[in-house]
């Protein structure tokens, strides 16, 4: 991982999620969310604080899973929180990030829910 590349925008953290996990780089994956963060994965319960991200990751990566990138939905940025979201290739739902802003101007993950689902009908 590169330590020195960091999201300067908010945008920049999908982007660099992609290719981390690409590159199998499970601590790269982990540097993109604030020590405290929380994941809503795997579905159904949730994944607390930098260190058992990375763990998650490492165990989700082994299998050499491939990422593709997605389009982003429109940010939406209050001071220094911020709202990112992709919509899935396939269509079935969103996946959504909530922020903040660094002391050195750039931005981590706080809360992220990377399947979510509608209610069926």
């Amino acid at each position: 991982m590169s330590e020195s590349e960091k999201a300067h925008r908010p945008e920049d953290l999908t982007r660099l999620f992609v290719e981390r996990a690409n590159a199998g780089d499970a601590a790269g994956i982990a540097a993109l969310y604030e020590p405290d963060a929380v994941m809503a994965y795997p579905a159904g319960s949730q994944t607390v604080g930098r260190d058992a991200i990375r763990a998650l990751w490492e165990k989700v990566l082994a299998s050499g899973p491939h990422f593709e990138p997605e389009n982003p939905l429109p940010t939406l940025i209050s001071g220094d929180i911020a709202l990112t979201a992709t919509a899935p290739r396939d269509g079935a739902g969103a996946r959504a990030q909530v922020i903040r802003r660094q002391p050195d101007g750039s931005w981590l993950r706080l809360l992220d829910q990377p399947e979510f689902a509608p209610p069926a009908p």
